[in-house]
């Protein structure tokens, strides 16, 4: 009986610590969040207005940034901060804010941004879990290129697949002015490609440095 009473208070203990540890976690996690969601407000106000109408941004590098670092669950939670704080009328989209954005027709790229945070995410962990920012520059030194690239271009294409989608929707029945198709591909996507590129590469070429290999002293 003396026995057990005094494993008792010692099994609760380390009971007690593993939940501490676990809360602690995911607190890092949701900073993590919370700072890539202020990243992507950042990066959508460096822009470069274009003809289309759909202006260049770094949004997409920080969007893409947050699956590669937090993962499948916390990459796209921070996007759906981002969405949610400019959607009840915070101006941190590229043209502002609030909830009359959803008529805009760049609006389909940022519904865009949680799914593509979410797939590059999923393709580069599949069923793995990033416990943090930090164990993810071990994580990725687990993973090929190959993968890391695919999970990128993936990614790169979930954030045009409902843009341009709802470009021509919003286009052509909101606003009524008739437009092919052609164009808007053209102008909401094709002329993205370079831009996308150099950022894809740029991230990847960041993450060679950030990513800490099982062989690595450092």
């Amino acid at each position: 009986m003396k026995a057990i009473d005094i494993q008792k208070p010692i099994l609760y203990n380390q009971i007690l610590m593993s939940g501490n540890k676990v809360s602690e976690s995911r607190l890092k996690e949701l900073i993590a969040a919370a700072m890539f969601a202020a990243l992507t407000v950042i990066g959508a106000q460096i822009k470069i207005p274009l003809p289309a109408g759909v202006p260049v941004t770094l949004q997409t590098f920080f969007v893409i940034l947050s699956g590669y670092l937090l993962g499948s669950f916390y990459g796209p939670l921070s996007q759906l901060i981002y969405l949610f704080a400019g959607l009840i009328g915070f101006p941190v989209f590229a043209e502002g804010g609030g909830p009359a954005y959803v008529l805009k027709p760049t609006f389909g790229y940022l519904v865009g941004y949680p799914l593509a945070s979410f797939v590059v995410g999923k393709i580069t962990y599949g069923k793995h879990v990033v416990r943090d920012l930090m164990s993810s520059r071990f994580q990725l030194g687990k993973i090929t290129k190959g993968r890391l690239l695919l999970a990128g271009m993936a990614g790169i294409l979930a954030i045009f697949a409902p843009g341009v989608a709802y470009l021509f929707f919003a286009t052509n029945y909101i606003l009524q002015v008739s437009t092919p198709f052609s164009v808007l591909f053209t102008g909401g996507f094709l002329i993205f490609i370079p831009g996308d590129i150099i950022k894809l590469t740029t991230i990847l070429i960041f993450l060679s440095f950030w990513t800490i290999r099982e062989n690595s002293q450092n």
